[in-house]
């Protein structure tokens, strides 16, 4: 994962263009894609897509033809959607198109402006500070015409129609965590549920924020009603602990089961409230959708001192840390492929387990106690009305104990789905 996120680390991405093409080909060369272009002015709900922007290079040049800020050294130096320009003007004027981080003089922040016709360049205040008066070259070598807006799509069938979506944007240039580990996890995460059967469909949306997800949206209106769970992945690599941000149902089943699945695994963690801020949960729960879809991240949403900066950067994202946000999205998804409602088939009294050989298969288990307690909730809560996750919730049992309790009580007649 991490030499995936160093791959893509380069690539000047933004909401449409060539840098988004290229990313999603890398990823293609992981998982097999369906790449979409939707053309510049489709009416997608409330917003157009808009005009295609793609940058060949950028800088500024001192009198002598010194580039003091270049675009081919970083990504981030150039404004996001700056329209072009060619000029030479003073640093009193170049000044109002410039943009730093005072309190971090050495790194470069992230800006864009997607909407709004400007041209900008983002530098180090340090790099600011020792340019003089005087006369630069400032050239932007950019073109914002009629396009498309690119985004692909990644399908595991599972035993059934109904879909789990993970969605991760891919808009941000040079931006390891927030962008790019949580592309690498979902690719991970893809080819991991392949080896398996799974239960659900799992779709993987690869899509520029807001704009991308919108659009996704609206050219699966009407099939939206398939989608049963989600969740969005974002800086998914950086060391502070896990952090679930619940959808805006608050009790929606990937919102129980996150909840469980971190609880149990004694992870430092936080759970949130939802907010309407944030990444593209905030589409997926806006009120005509209202999809059961939570965000999964380390550390939220600019809670990070290098959020969109030019210290985001790969050594600021841990294999580790995406290893283990990994592991949670696969015991997330193993729950909630195996969480189903179960009916006793013999209600009347506990069934006699001994003669069945259940007690007999518990011999010599460390966990045999822990086992038959699972085997006797699993018993009780089998009414058609409980589903698994209710069963470990309230018995207090790791989930994985209780789904096996069901398989054995499954496969003795005891219990049916």
């Amino acid at each position: 994962m991490h030499a995936l996120v160093e791959r893509l680390y380069p690539l000047c991405r933004s909401i449409t263009g060539d840098g988004v093409r290229a990313t999603l080909e890398i990823v293609g060369e992981y998982i097999p894609l369906r790449v979409h272009e939707v053309p510049t002015g489709t009416q997608v709900l409330d917003w157009t897509v808009p005009q295609e922007w793609n940058i060949r290079d950028a800088y500024i040049a001192d009198s002598t033809g010194r580039r003091v800020v270049d675009f081919a050294a970083s990504s981030l130096h150039v404004l996001g959607y700056s329209v072009p320009v060619s000029r030479t003007m003073p640093l009193s004027e170049l000044r109002g198109h410039l943009h730093t981080l005072p309190d971090h003089p050495s790194w470069v922040p992230y800006r864009t402006s997607y909407y709004t016709p400007e041209w900008g360049f983002c530098l180090a205040q340090e790099t600011l500070d020792a340019l003089p008066d005087g006369e630069y070259e400032v050239r932007v070598d950019s073109t914002l015409a009629d396009g498309h807006l690119t985004y692909a799509e990644h399908v595991v069938p599972g035993q059934v129609a109904d879909e789990v979506i993970v969605s991760c944007h891919v808009c941000h240039p040079s931006l390891a965590n927030d962008n790019l580990a949580g592309i690498a996890v979902a690719v991970f995460l893809a080819r991991a549920l392949a080896e398996q059967t799974p239960y659900y469909t799992y779709r993987f949306i690869f899509a520029p924020g807001t704009i991308g997800a919108i659009t996704w949206l609206a050219r699966n209106k009407e099939r939206i009603d398939r989608v049963k769970h989600g969740l969005v992945l974002a800086c998914a690599g950086d060391r502070g602990q896990l952090t679930y941000k619940q959808s805006r149902r608050g009790d929606a089943e990937i919102d129980r089961v996150l909840r469980h699945v971190l609880a149990t695994s004694e992870r430092p963690h936080s759970v949130t409230e939802f907010t309407p801020y944030g990444y593209d949960e905030r589409q997926f729960c806006s009120p005509g959708f209202d999809l059961g879809v939570g965000s999964l991240t380390r550390t939220p949403y600019a809670g990070y001192p290098e959020y969109h900066t030019s210290a985001d950067n790969p050594d600021f994202v841990s294999p580790e840390a995406m290893a283990d946000t990994l592991a949670v999205c696969r015991e997330a998804f193993a729950v909630l492929d195996r969480n189903r409602r179960y009916l006793n088939l013999s209600p009347y009294g506990e069934p006699q387990l001994g003669r069945r050989g259940l007690y007999g298969s518990l011999g010599g288990r460390s966990d045999a106690q822990q086992a038959q307690m699972a085997m006797l909730w699993v018993l009780n809560l089998a009414d058609g009305e409980h589903s698994l996750l209710d069963v470990a919730e309230r018995s207090g049992l790791p989930f994985d104990t209780v789904a096996v309790a069901a398989d054995a009580l499954g496969a003795a007649g005891l219990i049916k789905a």
